[in-house]
């Protein structure tokens, strides 16, 4: 039994490219290196500012922002909502990472710029909307008008039912976050996918109410309550590729769920950045961003 049959990621896009995701290690890993904020931080850039194609420009720009992304998130309290430049700075970034997904070159040439310290957390974040992006395709702008959206529960919160989950079920709390980025973008989207699937971690019927444990598929304390039970049920944390698989029947989500757990794992403080990333549609003529500043 299948938790996912048409994941709205075949449909929304995260954003990056093409280069090989850092291995997931089976214990946590803790970023040790500081990453340098720049003595130049100007006012953020505006949401529709051209992101560079050259490699070196479009290092530069990530040096800028990424450093100053993590200051922001750092005097940030998760409990509140994020300020705009902090959106503006996280939308930056993702914005950055998906101009990479187009290309594998100017991904390579792009991460080869950077300094050490962004290096990993910029290839796990590339690697995971690569896989996402070639399962997309794109919708019509009367399909668009049917999509819902809510602002996410709060960062720290949402955090805490994944740990309570991780305690309950053993399944890690980073695969946790990566699958309700990857499905819903922590909760943002609140339509049903195209076959029925439901809530932030996108359940169909069948599986809900097999694993759902009698809560509610729309309240994202109970769904990620019932995807750890899920993921554990199919292999979890013994066999994590497998169990993912269960949840969604295609290895290209499988190496983009591991990719984005693996930058959480590396450093907590990425779940921070990519709960600040936001949804995106493909169109027939481009990417069309459907959250976030000025929406």
């Amino acid at each position: 039994m299948r938790l996912v049959t048409a994941s709205l990621a075949t449909l929304l896009l995260t954003g990056c490219g093409g280069v090989a995701a850092a291995p997931r290690s089976a214990t946590p890993l803790t970023s040790t290196t500081p990453i340098p904020v720049p003595e130049s931080s100007p006012v953020a850039p505006a949401a529709d500012v051209r992101i560079p194609t050259d490699p070196a420009k479009l290092a530069a720009a990530l040096k800028q922002t990424t450093p100053r992304l993590h200051a922001a998130l750092d005097a940030w309290d998760k409990s509140s909502e994020p300020s705009k430049q902090l959106q503006l700075l996280a939308l930056h970034q993702q914005r950055a990472y998906r101009t990479m997904a187009r290309s594998s070159k100017l991904a390579t040439a792009t991460i080869a710029r950077l300094p050490q310290a962004l290096r990993a957390e910029a290839r796990d974040s590339v690697t995971a909307v690569s896989k996402l992006l070639s399962m997309a395709h794109p919708i019509t702008a009367a399909q668009r008008g049917k999509l819902k959206f809510v602002d996410p529960l709060p960062a720290k919160r949402l955090r805490g039912h994944m740990v309570a989950a991780e305690k309950r079920f053993g399944v890690d709390w980073q695969v946790l976050a990566a699958i309700i980025l990857v499905e819903t973008k922590f909760g943002r989207i609140t339509s049903s996918s195209s076959t029925g699937a439901q809530g932030p971690m996108q359940f169909m019927p069948g599986t809900w109410k097999a694993y759902g444990m009698g809560g509610d598929v729309h309240d994202a304390r109970d769904a990620i309550m019932a995807a750890a039970n899920y993921l554990k049920a199919t292999g979890a944390p013994r066999d994590y590729r497998k169990a993912i698989w269960h949840y969604n029947h295609d290895t290209r989500y499988v190496d983009a769920v591991l990719a984005h757990a693996a930058a959480i794992e590396r450093d907590p403080e990425v779940y921070y950045a990519y709960y600040n990333w936001q949804v995106f549609v493909l169109s027939s003529k481009g990417d069309v961003r459907m959250t976030g500043p000025g929406k």
